[in-house]
């Protein structure tokens, strides 16, 4: 059980990390962070197609990531 557990969590983590090197930077610098932020808080620049996949499989990744982490966590202790 744990073997499958840990072999599912080193999935869900290469998974995470191509699904995050796969999407392209929102904006650049420090200045592109501020306004970059704010267009996308008042939904000036929604996500389309490829990039809202990205999007919402970067957080479904992440959220398995941790699960998994914790539930190995518990067993392997």
């Amino acid at each position: 059980m744990d073997i499958l557990l840990k072999v599912l969590l080193i999935i869900f983590s290469i998974g995470l990390i191509t699904v995050v090197l796969l999407q392209k930077g929102k904006s650049a610098g420090l200045s592109g962070a501020i306004s970059g932020g704010a267009e996308h808080l008042f939904g000036k620049a929604k996500a389309r197609g490829m990039e809202l996949v990205l999007e919402r499989l970067t957080v479904v990744m992440a959220a398995g990531f941790f699960i998994l982490s914790v539930v190995v966590a518990v067993i392997l202790k």
